[in-house]
């Protein structure tokens, strides 16, 4: 399935084919996740320009049952893996929204999450949080969700079980997190 996601991202004809077969099936995402790939709910996530790698990944491992979360481990079982990899091929061709809250923001809060994302983040997300291969794009993401994730992480939640993140996100202190998630939420590229 990752050569298709690969062609879907070379040819665009047949990268227009998926797009079009995804606006089909996306009804149930769209419930949580938006249409456009923007959440309408702060403890969901954004898909809007999501690595579809990563995309195609999750959803693999909640119909596999090594991620859980009783929505997405019962809605990835009712789709097809030519299903799973249009989906993550639209949401990744969507474009982030700015978030309300990301005017608000603290600049030093700001400025101190930088800097931390710099010493533990970017290995990974990229330099401007955007993700590569089986990594998330975490740009754009809403604070709490982050928040969230985070400290799901950091506590060793089974529900993230063999994630790399267990022992990057053991080496955050609450303020840590306070500052990337305020430093994320307001990236928007």
């Amino acid at each position: 399935m990752m050569d298709r996601l690969g062609a879907l991202q070379k040819d665009p004809s047949a990268g227009q084919q998926a797009y079009a077969a995804a606006e089909e099936r996306i009804l149930l995402c769209s419930k949580c996740h938006g249409k456009d790939g923007n959440s309408r709910r702060d403890y969901i996530p954004n898909l809007a320009g999501q690595n579809p790698q990563y995309l195609f990944d999750a959803f693999e491992k909640y119909v596999t049952g090594q991620r859980t979360d009783f929505v997405m481990n019962q809605a990835a079982k009712l789709l097809t893996p030519e299903e799973r990899v249009n989906i993550a091929f639209y949401f990744s061709q969507q474009k982030v929204q700015p978030r309300a809250d990301s005017a608000t923001l603290d600049k030093a809060l700001v400025e101190q999450g930088a800097q931390r994302f710099a010493t533990v983040c970017v290995s990974c997300h990229g330099a401007e949080g955007l993700g590569q291969d089986a990594f998330p794009r975490i740009a754009g993401q809403s604070r709490q969700y982050l928040t969230h994730a985070l400290q799901r992480y950091r506590d060793k939640d089974p529900s993230r079980a063999n994630s790399p993140m267990l022992a990057v996100a053991a080496l955050l202190s609450d303020d840590d997190i306070t500052a990337l998630t305020a430093y994320l939420s307001q990236l928007q590229h």
